[in-house]
């Protein structure tokens, strides 16, 4: 029997039901295991608590809440259809997949051609292919114009006309954009990031969205060169790509958001993790989750923190030089090389 959506997506909060809380539970915090607050409404105290750890389903899950003041109680799925005041179970489970970057269930006939349609894996993979190799095209030139220098990955790509549909889906483009393949642990490609250009000036597109997800995120990423016994993830292709840019010999992958970088899955037989973080709350936040979950594995973790905002802006402003000689610094004793 096919397992209703709802329930996916259940599993997929619970997993991440500490940055659920964060995003739609603002005015609580963590105490122990639970996540406290006065309501459904993010009013200030102690009433609700949501449970934090625990199995993705079934008794004592991770998400289930109760309110002791109210009795109510129910999932991730349920307080986010109350918090947000949605009258549909439709409406909450969009919003969910808003949250997590998971595609929606589109209900009504898309505008692209059909070789564009839909946000599955499938229409991910075949906009990857309609793409052309990164060297010598205004996504190569992108990357050259913040610094980046390690850009030759087949998980990179450049398409001249990319739809672009704003969030009010007034209004459909077709601009340039760099399209970077999102794969799973096996290297299946499972989803695409669209980052729409502006090959004029070279830097994003004056857009309210440049960057954009098609197909699958959660737990994935944008891989450059694979992962054995050693790894370094971060958040943003750009950030991810300036450490390629001096630690060259390091595999490393790119989560795209903190959110993701929080729930990468890691490879099978890894001994050691470089998380690069993002000097933000979000960027501290999603560091902390990995590194718990990846010492529960067994692996080594160490951080690697930028001096400014991002080791892109670090990469800007201080030159690639001096920034290969700080990371490796911080990473003094890190053995880099592969195990032989």
């Amino acid at each position: 029997m096919t397992e209703h959506p709802a329930a996916v997506l259940t599993r997929h909060l619970a997993a991440n039901a500490e940055d659920v809380c964060r995003r739609y539970l603002s005015n609580g915090r963590r105490s122990g295991r639970y996540w406290l607050v006065g309501d459904v409404r993010n009013t200030k105290g102690r009433s609700l608590y949501v449970r934090l750890d625990g199995p993705l389903s079934g008794p004592g899950a991770a998400g289930k809440w109760t309110d002791a003041a109210t009795g109510e109680h129910g999932d991730l799925l349920d307080l986010i259809r109350l918090r947000c005041a949605f009258n549909a179970l439709g409406d909450a489970m969009d919003e969910a997949r808003g949250f997590l970057a998971l595609p929606r269930m589109e209900t009504r006939s898309p505008h692209p051609p059909s070789h564009h349609r839909g946000s599955t894996p499938e229409a991910a993979r075949r906009l990857f292919r309609a793409g052309r190799p990164i060297l010598g095209t205004p996504a190569e030139a992108y990357l050259r114009a913040r610094g980046i220098t390690a850009a030759d990955f087949p998980a990179l790509r450049f398409h001249p006309s990319v739809y672009y549909r704003a969030h009010d889906r007034t209004a459909l483009r077709r601009l340039p954009a760099m399209l970077a393949a999102i794969t799973d642990l096996d290297g299946r490609i499972v989803g695409v990031n669209r980052t729409w250009l502006d090959v004029e000036r070279l830097c994003l597109a004056d857009l309210d969205a440049p960057r954009k997800v098609l197909g699958a995120l959660l737990g994935h990423g944008v891989r450059f060169d694979r992962a054995t016994d050693r790894l370094l993830a971060g958040e943003g292709i750009e950030t991810v790509l300036s450490l390629k840019s001096v630690l060259p010999e390091l595999p490393m992958v790119a989560a795209l958001t903190a959110n993701h970088l929080a729930a990468l899955l890691l490879p099978p037989g890894l001994d050691r993790l470089v998380i690069s973080r993002d000097g933000d709350d979000a960027g501290v936040h999603a560091a902390a989750r990995l590194r718990d979950r990846a010492e529960a594995q067994g692996v080594a973790v160490h951080d690697l923190v930028p001096s400014f905002d991002d080791f892109n802006e670090d990469l800007r402003r201080l030159g690639p030089a001096r920034l290969g000689r700080q990371v490796r610094e911080q990473l003094a004793g890190v053995p880099l090389e592969p195990r032989a």
